[in-house]
């Protein structure tokens, strides 16, 4: 997606001691409708997954983005064309926010010939020059010395181009982290990493784990500007995003978002999320889902009726549906795909 040419009301970076920015311009009609319908694929893609995960369909790991669907789109709101996603193993729904086609993503899912990686990457590893995804990454922090290096390709190429970089909480931890912070800001290299706190690592609150937990400060001790975003709010992130990709695409450097945000399903598919209470996890969806608040606001503006945000879902839905029954009816990878994409 282009840019959106809208300015947030405020373009100052909001300090931990200020609280979560949630700063923003509202949206259009049309960019309501754009958010609703690609944050509802992402949600459908995963609970369709989730199901063929259970049905032994997909094999390995598979790690859910239900509840987190804002912080994509969002960021996919304000980038422009050609600008470079990486992420983690968490990256079904990056790969839909960025155009990737729903039957490649999930007949890689399945490992199946017609997947991004032919069958051989999974969920956890795939990836589209075409649409400048540069992939999920299996190991904790790993992606963010690869967009730290994307972004100094860009730089040396003087292409305007800015490179995403998205890791998690428990990632922020990492010591390739902080070397490719040093490195962005040494030579001003156009990144903005979006750091996606959902409150839990691997099975333990961020807290009980990380000694602060500000982790939009994380940059500080390299003079990296950061800000806290409410990740729930599709409106905010675009907002923070906006402000983010200009630094970096003006020349200033690094910048750092942590998105506040919330998955609902256990850090993977066999995490059954026992360390936090159910009640929790309700309240979250009653009062701050990303997908639900933009529902409310084309009834409430009198932009839609019940009747047509329905006829999306169904539409979303049987797309879905097709990339599940391609999945699980293209063929397998033929054997001598072994020795394809091997370097020696």
């Amino acid at each position: 997606m282009a840019a959106s040419a809208a300015k947030a009301k405020s373009a100052k970076p909001v300090s931990a001691a200020a609280g979560i920015s949630n700063t923003f311009s509202e949206f259009t009609k049309d960019e309501d409708f754009t958010a609703l319908r690609e944050m509802l694929k992402i949600r459908r893609f995963e609970e369709k997954a989730g199901q063929l995960y259970g049905m032994g369909l997909i094999g390995g790991f598979c790690h859910l983005y239900i509840g987190q669907e804002a912080v994509v789109v969002g960021v996919q709101m304000a980038q422009n064309d050609g600008d470079q996603v990486v992420t983690s193993y968490r990256d079904h729904g990056h790969m839909l926010a960025t155009g990737m086609d729903a039957n490649g993503v999930m007949a890689e899912l399945t490992g199946r010939s017609g997947g991004y990686s032919r069958g051989k990457g999974g969920s956890m590893h795939m990836f589209s020059r075409e649409k400048a995804f540069f992939g999920g990454h299996g190991i904790v922090g790993a992606q963010v010395p690869i967009g730290t290096g994307l972004a100094f390709a860009n730089k040396y190429r003087g292409d305007g181009q800015v490179a995403l970089t998205y890791f998690g909480d428990g990632a922020a931890n990492q010591g390739q982290v902080y070397e490719s912070f040093n490195m962005a800001k040494l030579w001003k290299l156009p990144v903005v990493y979006i750091i996606e706190n959902n409150r839990y690592g691997m099975g333990t609150a961020a807290h009980r784990v990380s000694a602060t937990t500000d982790f939009s400060q994380r940059g500080r001790s390299f003079d990296i500007p950061g800000e806290q975003v409410d990740g729930m709010d599709v409106r905010a992130v675009r907002a923070a995003a906006l402000r983010a990709i200009e630094h970096a695409r003006s020349g200033e450097g690094p910048y750092i978002i942590e998105m506040q945000t919330y998955r609902y399903r256990g850090h993977s598919m066999s995490d059954p999320a026992k360390y936090r209470a159910k009640e929790e996890v309700q309240k979250m969806r009653d009062e701050r889902d990303p997908i639900e608040q933009v529902r409310k606001r084309l009834l409430d503006n009198g932009w839609s009726t019940e009747e047509e945000l329905n006829q999306i879902d169904k539409d979303i839905r049987a797309t879905v549906n097709a990339s599940a029954e391609f999945a699980t009816n293209d063929p397998e990878p033929d054997v001598s795909e072994l020795w394809t994409d091997v370097y020696l």
